[in-house]
């Protein structure tokens, strides 16, 4: 799903919005999230999971095509943790069938 495609089912659930406002919602909160995690903050939606930010200290990698040493520099990356009520529904019943395990997988997966 993209954003579009969230605002728009949200629009079809809730009439009595506008699709405006639906957006701009929408857009708050993803806003929102994405300014408290560059502050540095945990952003947890309970029954959701857990959005926070993970250091990566610089290192020394290799560049894939001449094997040269590359150096790579700190950086800070989002992390996302899906809370147990998340995990516990997708795989309730066995909801996810072979085909979409094997799809989500890759092919080269065994």
């Amino acid at each position: 799903m993209i954003k579009s495609e969230l605002v728009q089912k949200l629009a079809d659930e809730n009439p009595n919005l506008f699709h405006r406002d639906v957006e701009r919602i929408v857009s708050i909160v993803f806003d929102e999230i994405t300014d408290s995690l560059a502050r540095g903050d945990r952003v947890e939606l309970r029954g959701f999971g857990a959005f926070s930010v993970k250091h990566r200290p610089a290192r020394v990698g290799r560049n894939p095509r001449s094997g040269e040493a590359v150096n790579i520099e700190e950086k800070w990356t989002p992390f996302f943790k899906a809370g147990k009520e998340l995990r516990d529904r997708m795989n309730k019943d066995g909801r996810f069938s072979d085909a979409a395990t094997q799809a989500m997988s890759g092919p080269n997966d065994s």
